[in-house]
């Protein structure tokens, strides 16, 4: 590879790499042994009456924990949700009974898999200041969060990149 070339992939790849790292760093929430990273929403178009909210959550204790639900501004029911293929056909719904958060690892909530689902919203999401919610957590307990609003549409926080596969 030419020095011209080398300089170019660098410049492509630095942003990217800078812009995961501000949003996996700015935002981080813990209870017990449960820590809540990078939490992020969608604004949404006006009429729509659910959104998604995302992030990473990592279990630092010794046994495992459930993501049961949680709280947000406007939305009388808030759900933990899955994405999935089934025959070929994108499939979403409710986890009964939550996410098992293992001891010692972590599951990424993130569009196209799991994520928390905001139902019945009374008004749109807009971009802006972030959006105080809550997670329940069936030992570790309630844990209030702030999640940070990015543009319709877009693949991640901030207009960033997502995080790739869920993690478990």
């Amino acid at each position: 590879m030419n020095r011209r070339s080398l300089l170019a992939a660098a410049a492509a790849i630095l942003p990217l790499a800078h812009a995961r790292a501000q949003t996996h760093g700015t935002a981080t929430f813990r209870t017990g042994s449960i820590v809540v990273e990078a939490p992020w929403t969608r604004a949404t178009p006006g009429g729509a009456r659910v959104a998604g909210g995302f992030m990473v959550i990592r279990n630092t204790g010794t046994t495992a924990d459930r993501l049961t639900g949680g709280t947000f501004p406007g939305a009388p029911r808030v759900e933990v949700h899955e994405m999935a293929t089934v025959d070929g056909v994108m499939r979403m719904r409710e986890v009964r009974g939550g996410i098992e958060i293992p001891a010692g690892g972590s599951v990424e909530l993130r569009p196209g898999g799991y994520h928390m689902m905001f139902m019945e919203l009374s008004e749109q999401i807009r971009t802006g200041a972030p959006l105080r919610g809550t997670l329940v957590f069936e030992k570790a307990g309630t844990v209030t969060i702030d999640y940070a609003v990015a543009p319709v549409g877009a693949p991640g926080p901030a207009g960033g990149h997502g995080h790739g596969a869920p993690r478990h």
